[in-house]
């Protein structure tokens, strides 16, 4: 077997030369040399994505990249055809365009544990989406307990309580404004009295206005390298929602999760996730316990032309 770079390796048994891998590279690194697909000087190797083009493009499957992980497409939960779908064909658009319009933020939960297989196959799915440079420097915190669940809770009321009694601070809160630092200002017109409300309920009433009884959740956050973290986040995130529906699992993105991580650190060392770490989306994940009739509209999009 033929190395290439430091992350290809080309089998010149089976190659071709036939070019596939080279058309598709977006880095240009690949070229023919005697009838054998070739990196390109040695300067240009640290260029490679990893991402996988000329893998998947080989018609004679002789390209092995060692760095993608075969397990990731072998799922414990339903089994996966791994003949590629050309865009146009195999799924109906409106078979998607359904799923994607009925998948709604669950905030009513049955008790039942999520279970690990599900949530793993969920986060093998997860990072299939699309990264900036295919850094893919994803990470995945599951937690599947609703003690876990509630312990984090709490650990974001109290967060939000001091930030609370920061911005109930007049003289505290124009002065930054006053210096240019309006997020506290702007926190209290925004959200002071929702999230004053909402923890009120969670003392006298005993309930989970955070997490909203889910029984488990998944941190989606990002190691060092990444170009565009949060985007990338959010991407996974996307695929989660979608995957989680059709296992019959309901989902909601927990933001006020996210600003409290973002903002008190001590929050995620707590969970044991590492410091050079940072947690960009929150998805509370369970069984739900509510059903809709119907799909409903969204607001009227900004759409332009050009």
């Amino acid at each position: 077997m033929h190395l290439t770079s430091a992350s290809v390796f080309i089998d010149p048994a089976r190659c071709s030369a036939c070019g596939a891998c080279i058309r598709v590279c977006p880095s240009d690194i690949l070229s023919l040399e005697n009838s054998i697909a070739h990196a390109a000087p040695d300067t240009n190797i640290a260029r490679c994505l990893q991402c996988g083009h000329c893998m998947a493009a080989c018609p004679e499957n002789a390209i092995t990249i060692p760095a993608l992980d075969p397990n990731l497409h072998h799922f414990t939960t339903f089994a996966l055809d791994h003949a590629w779908l050309p865009p146009g064909s195999g799924l109906p658009t409106h078979n998607l365009a359904r799923l994607i319009c009925s998948r709604r933020s669950c905030r009513h939960y049955k008790q039942t544990p999520v279970e690990k297989e599900k949530l793993t196959d969920l986060i093998k799915l997860a990072v299939f989406a699309p990264s900036g440079t295919n850094s893919q420097a994803w990470t995945f915190t599951c937690l599947t307990t609703r003690a876990e669940v509630l312990g984090l809770g709490q650990s974001i009321k109290t967060f939000f309580e001091r930030l609370n009694k920061k911005a109930e601070n007049v003289l505290l809160r124009k002065s930054l404004a006053l210096f240019g630092a309006k997020t506290l200002d702007h926190y209290y017109t925004n959200y002071y009295e929702s999230v004053k409300n909402a923890m009120k309920q969670m003392e006298t009433e005993n309930r989970d206005r955070l997490f909203h009884g889910a029984p488990a959740v998944i941190l989606i956050g990002s190691s060092p390298g990444s170009t565009c973290p949060k985007e990338d986040a959010l991407l996974a995130a996307g695929n989660i929602l979608l995957a989680a529906h059709t296992m019959g699992l309901g989902t909601c993105l927990i933001g006020f999760a996210v600003a409290a991580m973002e903002s008190d650190r001590s929050i995620q060392k707590e969970l044991g996730i590492p410091e050079s770490e940072t947690i960009h989306a929150a998805v509370a994940l369970g069984y739900p316990d509510e059903t809709f009739q119907r799909i409903t509209g969204r607001k009227q999009p900004s759409i332009r032309f050009r």
